[in-house]
């Protein structure tokens, strides 16, 4: 045959979708593993849309994950993360994906490699990339994990088995600290501009920023923001500045393409959402749009909203300026551009600064192909 074909299976897991591979159907080397997930993908592909693999053109949906055996002692499975881009021959292995992490401890349960009795399974998941443990709480029936369900996510078309994913000490994922710098805000300058900025890193590193610094309201909707070749300039310089004040690079040019994002945040707002719905102010306690990739996504990522749900609870913080307070203290309900997803936050002050417990997000999974991908022989 002129392909040769790997085990695998196509997983929707929140508002993402990846192709999830068992460790020992891929190289151990990850520089051999690269040029397997480009092709798999479809990268890079100039028109951006990866028609000649399993990606659907946008940072989302380019994913892959890798599931072993666990090398923590805490833990049930490994599950290495790998961001694909989309247009170049990149692939990052920094980060972590919040939303297909819901799919790792179904993807366990289902391929045997964790064993759990019906009812309420605890899968506990040694999250490579960041070195912290997730514990994924979801259904299981005849010993498979349950996806039928009525609960719903927004961004994403009909219901599903609730799964509750506990970050345990989400902070430090990729620096030291939960705030690398030390400070609740710092000033980034970039074109002759002084633009201050929240540098948190909790679950992904991200950079906050105010969407009026830029000229914005916050409540684009992500074509919009593309469309402003100056803002996506600008943005993108902030966003490396930002990589390099918080210790993930030495030269902004050095700064990789997933880590860390930039995120806009302003105070809630009858926002316009891609399904054409308007959302309601009082249903929500912030707004951000969240760029990545060199893209805005159309659904905040989970390690954004987890991120932004922690830096809301530091005082001092630009999420927490702008945030409101809504009836449900313990959470914080994000708006983005899909919709209003609730985080919850555990964060405290100590004698070395700010700490974050955990971090509490509920999503859906499902799998949608099992079989084998293609590359060429």
């Amino acid at each position: 045959m002129s392909q040769d074909f790997i085990p695998a299976a196509f997983i929707r897991g929140g508002s993402s979708k990846g192709v999830f591979f068992h460790a020992k159907d891929l190289p151990s080397d990850r520089a051999k593993i690269d040029p397997i997930l480009l092709e798999v993908l479809g990268s890079p592909d100039p028109y951006q849309r990866q028609l000649n693999g399993m990606g659907g053109g946008i940072s989302s949906l380019s994913k892959g994950v890798i599931i072993g055996p666990p090398t923590h002692p805490d833990a049930d499975v490994d599950y290495t993360f790998a961001q694909v881009s989309v247009d170049r021959p990149v692939v990052d292995w920094k980060g972590n994906c919040g939303n297909l992490s819901s799919a790792v401890g179904p993807f366990a349960v289902d391929e045997g490699l964790v064993r759990v009795a019906d009812g309420e399974a605890l899968v506990r998941i040694h999250q490579v990339n960041t070195k912290k443990i997730i514990h994924a709480r979801f259904p299981v029936r005849n010993g498979k994990a349950e996806v039928r369900g009525d609960f719903t996510i927004a961004g994403v078309a009909g219901t599903g088995a609730r799964i509750r994913l506990d970050f345990l000490t989400p902070g430090g994922t990729q620096t030291p600290h939960l705030l690398p710098t030390g400070n609740p805000v710092d000033v980034l300058h970039v074109d002759g501009l002084a633009v201050e900025a929240s540098l948190v890193d909790a679950a992904n590193p991200a950079v906050f920023i105010h969407a009026h610094a830029v000229g914005l309201t916050g409540g684009e909707l992500p074509e919009q923001i593309e469309a402003r070749a100056d803002i996506m300039a600008l943005l993108d310089k902030l966003r490396r500045a930002a990589g390099v004040a918080m210790g993930l690079a030495l030269t902004p040019d050095s700064v990789g393409l997933a880590s860390p994002r930039i995120a806009l945040v302003a105070p809630p707002l009858a926002a316009r959402t891609l399904d054409g719905q308007v959302l309601d102010p009082a249903g929500h306690d912030i707004q951000v749009r969240m760029l990545s990739m060199e893209r805005a996504h159309r659904a905040v990522p989970m390690t954004g909203a987890m991120g932004l749900a922690v830096a809301c609870r530091v005082e001092g913080s630009i999420p927490h300026a702008v945030a409101t307070r809504g009836a449900r203290p313990e959470e914080i309900r994000v708006g983005h551009a899909s919709g209003v997803v609730a985080v919850g936050a555990e964060v405290r002050q100590t004698n070395t600064g700010w700490f974050a417990e955990s971090a509490v997000v509920f999503r859906t999974q499902r799998r949608l192909m099992q079989g084998a991908v293609a590359i060429a022989g």
